[in-house]
């Protein structure tokens, strides 16, 4: 039988469980900690490797007088980086409606 406290205890336990600080993940997001699944930690650090690496060799390009590469390079970083911001907010916002759904009545 389903009571108030089994529900309780269960909500209580998932958020022990999702509850995770990812110091590599928070260097861009607005928020101290992050709680996410794996895959979702994995896509995030992939992506501050590239917009990292892409910063990196819009400098070299910048040093070798290119200007146009380094202009582009940056301009594409800086997307990236705007796609990252988007992709998190558009996945917090699911999960906090899907929250939102819980049969609590509490």
């Amino acid at each position: 039988m389903i009571t108030r406290s089994n529900l309780a205890e269960q909500l209580r336990e998932y958020q022990i469980r999702s509850n995770h600080d990812w110091a590599s993940v928070s260097f861009f997001s607005s928020t101290s900690n992050f709680s996410s699944s794996r895959v979702y930690v994995v896509v995030f650090v992939i992506w501050e490797l590239v917009i990292l690496l892409l910063v990196v060799f819009s400098a070299v390009s910048l040093f070798f007088r290119r200007l146009q590469l380094a202009f582009i390079l940056v301009c594409v970083s800086l997307l990236l980086f705007f796609c990252m911001k988007v992709m998190k907010q558009v996945r917090l916002d699911r999960k906090k409606k899907r929250r939102m759904l819980l049969p609590l009545s509490m």
